[in-house]
C-alpha cells in the first residue's frame, strides 16, 4: 500500500478544534477501511499539520479530507523511508 505525507494549513487551530477534526477524521476513516492514518505532527509556529497515511491513492486521501472537512494543501507519496539506525 502506498504511503503519503499530507501537508495541511491550520493557522490558529485550537487544541479543541484539533480534537474535533481528529474525531471527524476517525469517523470518516471507519467508513473507508482502505485508508490508515498513521500519525500527525503539528507546527504551531508555521500553522501546519503534517499527516502520514497509508492509502491506495491521492484521490482516496482527498475524498477522506473532503468528507472530514479538513484541508489538504499538498500530498507527497513516500518513496523510501530511512532512519539513523540504517547508517550505524
Amino acid at each position: 500500500m502506498p504511503r503519503f505525507l499530507i501537508e495541511r494549513s491550520i493557522p490558529g487551530l485550537s487544541r479543541d478544534d484539533l480534537s474535533e477534526a481528529g474525531r471527524r477524521s476517525a469517523a470518516v476513516l471507519a467508513t473507508m477501511p482502505e485508508i490508515r492514518w498513521i500519525r500527525s505532527y503539528i507546527s504551531d509556529s508555521d500553522g501546519k499539520m503534517y499527516c502520514e497515511y497509508d492509502a491506495p491513492s491521492t484521490d482516496a486521501i482527498r475524498e477522506h479530507a473532503r468528507k472530514a472537512g479538513i484541508p489538504v494543501d499538498r500530498i507527497s507519496e513516500i518513496s523510501l523511508e530511512i532512519n539513523p539506525a540504517m547508517f550505524v
